[in-house]
């Protein structure tokens, strides 16, 4: 979606890339969401292949942390075999990424020039 001025924003779905969406859960550690590849009509677009996301939240002193990522399967199984090594690999690639956000966020900050503590009568 992007707005092209103040008050226009294109709204067109794109009839090509259709998809309906179904959701897997254990109720315990996360979902997958299942993207069907369909066709305007609503039958199934068989000329693509599904895609599958996995999701889960980790609990964090902030609150509730969301993380998702693309599986590379091809069947739900498959999707269901590949969710913890996925989800881990995303865990540790969005830590990697918040250190380095922490990194850039402390060069930022002004620094005090050399400080010192003065003793008196030293």
């Amino acid at each position: 979606m992007t707005a092209n001025g103040q008050n226009q924003v294109n709204f067109d779905f794109n009839k090509q890339n259709l998809c309906r969406e179904e959701s897997v859960t254990d109720l315990q550690v996360g979902s997958i969401r299942c993207l069907t590849p369909i066709k305007p009509d609503g039958t199934e677009d068989e000329s693509r292949q599904t895609l599958f996301v996995g999701h889960t939240q980790l609990r964090s002193h902030q609150g509730l942390v969301p993380i998702h990522t693309p599986l590379q399967a091809a069947t739900l199984e498959a999707a269901i075999d590949e969710f913890p090594g996925a989800m881990k690999k995303a865990m540790e690639e969005m830590m990697e990424r918040a250190k380095q956000m922490q990194a850039q966020q402390q060069e930022q900050q002004p620094k005090a020039d050399n400080p010192r503590i003065i003793v008196p009568g030293k």
